[in-house]
C-alpha cells in the first residue's frame, strides 16, 4: 500500500511539474487524477467485497475493502492539498 502511495505522490508531483504556471488548468488536472486514483481504490475495494460475499472471510474482506477506500481517500486528499499549496 505504501508503494502505491509513493507512486501516486510521484504522479502528482509530475502532474504539477508538467502543469507549469497556469494555475487553474493544473489544479483541475491534479484534481481529476486524484479523483481517478480514489475511484480505482474504490473499485478495487468493491471487487474484494464481491469476491468474498457470503463466504467465510466476508468480515475480513470488508475490513480490507474499508482500508483500500481509506487509502484512496488519503491519496486523493494529499494530491489535492499539494495542488492547492503548490499551484
Amino acid at each position: 500500500m505504501r508503494k502505491t502511495l509513493a507512486q501516486a505522490t510521484v504522479l502528482g508531483t509530475l502532474a504539477l511539474a508538467v502543469a507549469g504556471c497556469s494555475e487553474t488548468p493544473a489544479q483541475e488536472e491534479v484534481n481529476d487524477q486524484a479523483e481517478a486514483i480514489a475511484e480505482s481504490y474504490d473499485a478495487q475495494a468493491d471487487l474484494v467485497e464481491a469476491q468474498a460475499e457470503n463466504g467465510p472471510n466476508e468480515a475480513v474482506a470488508e475490513e480490507k475493502a474499508d482500508a483500500l477506500r481509506e487509502e484512496g481517500e488519503q491519496i486523493e486528499d494529499h494530491l489535492k492539498d499539494m495542488a492547492d499549496e503548490d499551484l
